[in-house]
């Protein structure tokens, strides 16, 4: 979180730069506190120590939810029955009960969000859908209503948010910890971006957290944001020495030192909005979307004109799947806006199961394979076996397979995994992008240092976290501005694609276009053991000043 600053990343377009701040810390940010005072300085740097950095790869999605009705109360009622709340973050407000200290941590946090109005409408923005279902949880539960706000810690209530060691979705979980607690996780589908199912995560973790901490809510939220294992170690270090043992005491890391600090101060705003004159905005009390059971796989586009929605609004609603379709092993639940589940439901129960996908009949080609038909229409290899039949990898050429494909073409299914990175990737970071293909042993400081670009910065050009693991064969971007050494300040760039002709050398093209072989073999990721094949494409940057 930012306080007398602002942070900026390079080549940060402005609405990317605004939702990267909400969640930046200082190592990562490049900084322009320089000319604070020294105790304002001390502010900035401290309200930089929050949560991770968290990547927004996709705006919000305007989702036209059912409207509220407006209730007709006879006076004699209206008189004796207390006014209904007909906002949920009032709900909210009414159950606080964490107690927020009178400590500086909790000040430069609430001073943070207090500068930055804007920042909670774009939360509220992206918390509308599902924010009355979340409290909803948490009172059947019994829990702190406060954990209602957590999200706006950890992601802004964004269920496609990203951010170190590979943590996504709304509630922010780590692989192994939403395996722990039940979301599953594959090629179709991700639970930790399933908000209904991502909450339910969230809820037992945080249950399970708090019950291991002996009832102590601070001690779980820091444990949520860095583990148990740190939080206790800190637990037991200070009581050897005869520190005290509460939270504030604790020797923890500098992100968790301000995670729980942000929750009390959005707590404690909530709380006085009107005495600090915040505007917090409203979201209906009242539950506007609805879980429905489809029973079996269907795709996205098809289900959205059921729905009578665009692809991109159901997307949003149903954030947990990867592709074009839902997973086929389920879950064959999809959220919906309340006011149209019933259409949805009476359309789907007329149809077959199998009129719910679009489908082709392919021929076996020889050299065609399980792997390479499930890539090419966009499908897995046990989705291929399971509808054919098929015992293993085994198929013959001239025999045919049926196999489910996208209605419509993939780019207009937006939010899926690969679109996403692919918008991602293609988003203008510098004058010049390179592709780089991964190879064995790789990983991201190794190409970063390759082609001197940020580490960070190449990271989030690829939609990952900068630990993130490289499979071999994965097609990284790099955005340079200089793709040569030789480059001058005056040059005039042109990309090119060369196609190789018989006889032709690396050393011929580099002749002919005034270019380094070394470039070449760059810019192209070529081995130079292996000669040339004609009709193999090569990109070519001509400075035609020089040429």
């Amino acid at each position: 979180m930012l306080s007398a600053c602002q942070s900026t990343s390079l080549f940060d377009t402005t609405d990317e730069t605004a939702a990267n701040a909400e969640q930046t810390s200082q190592p990562i940010a490049q900084m322009s506190c320089e000319h604070e005072l020294q105790q304002e300085q001390q502010d900035c740097d401290e309200a930089q120590q929050g949560t991770y950095p968290v990547s927004h790869p996709v705006d919000a999605v305007d989702i036209a939810l059912p409207e509220a009705e407006p209730e007709r109360v006879e006076e004699t009622q209206a008189e004796q029955e207390p006014s209904p709340i007909i906002d949920v973050w009032e709900r909210v407000r009414q159950q606080l009960s964490l107690h927020v200290p009178d400590d500086r941590r909790v000040d430069v946090q609430r001073d943070w969000y207090l500068k930055h109005p804007d920042y909670m409408q774009r939360v509220n923005k992206r918390a509308a859908p599902f924010l009355y279902h979340i409290v909803e949880r948490i009172e059947q539960r019994d829990m702190p209503i406060e954990l209602a706000l957590l999200p706006i810690v950890e992601s802004a209530f964004d269920p496609f948010a990203y951010s170190h060691g590979r943590a996504a979705g709304m509630w922010q979980f780590i692989p192994g910890t939403a395996k722990r607690f039940g979301m599953k996780q594959n090629w179709w589908y991700d639970g930790r971006r399933d908000v209904i199912a991502s909450t339910e995560g969230a809820l037992n973790y945080l249950e399970y957290l708090v019950e291991y901490f002996d009832g102590d809510w601070l001690h779980a939220l820091a444990a949520y944001n860095s583990g148990e294992g740190r939080v206790r170690r800190a637990i037991r270090n200070n009581a050897r020495r005869n520190k005290p043992t509460d939270f504030w005491s604790l020797d923890l890391p500098r992100e968790t030192r301000a995670y729980v600090p942000k929750l009390l101060a959005l707590s404690d705003i909530l709380r006085n909005h009107e005495q600090y004159e915040f505007d917090w905005p409203s979201i209906d009390n009242r539950p506007v979307i609805k879980v429905v059971d489809t029973g079996s796989q269907i795709d996205l586009a098809f289900a959205a004109e059921l729905a009578g929605l665009d692809i991109d609004a159901l997307h949003a609603l149903n954030p947990g799947f990867n592709r074009w379709a839902t997973d086929p092993d389920g879950p064959h639940q999809l959220v919906l806006p309340a006011d149209l589940a019933e259409t949805f439901e009476l359309a789907l129960a007329d149809l077959d199961e199998r009129d719910r996908l679009n489908w082709v009949r392919h021929e076996i080609k020889r050299g065609d394979s399980l792997l390479k038909l499930a890539k090419q229409y966009h499908t897995s290899v046990d989705v291929i076996r399971s509808i054919n039949d098929i015992n293993g990898n085994m198929i013959r050429a001239g025999d045919h397979i049926m196999v489910p494909v996208a209605l419509k073409s993939l780019d207009e299914y937006s939010l899926t995994v690969d679109q996403r990175l692919a918008d991602t990737q293609s988003t203008p970071r510098g004058a010049h992008q390179l592709t780089h293909k991964v190879r064995r042993g790789d990983t991201l400081w190794d190409i970063s240092r390759e082609y001197k670009v940020n580490i960070r910065s190449l990271a989030k050009w690829n939609g990952m976290a900068p630990t993130d693991p490289l499979m071999p064969g994965r097609e990284l971007v790099v955005w340079v501005n200089q793709v040569t050494e030789e480059q001058r300040d005056d040059a005039v760039m042109r990309t090119l694609t060369y196609t190789v002709r018989r006889g032709d050398s690396l050393a011929r093209i580099a002749d002919r276009f005034n270019v380094k072989i070394a470039d070449l073999t760059k810019w192209n990721q070529l081995d130079r053991s292996k000669y040339l094949q004609p009709g193999q494409k090569l990109k070519v940057f001509v400075d035609v000043t020089r040429t």
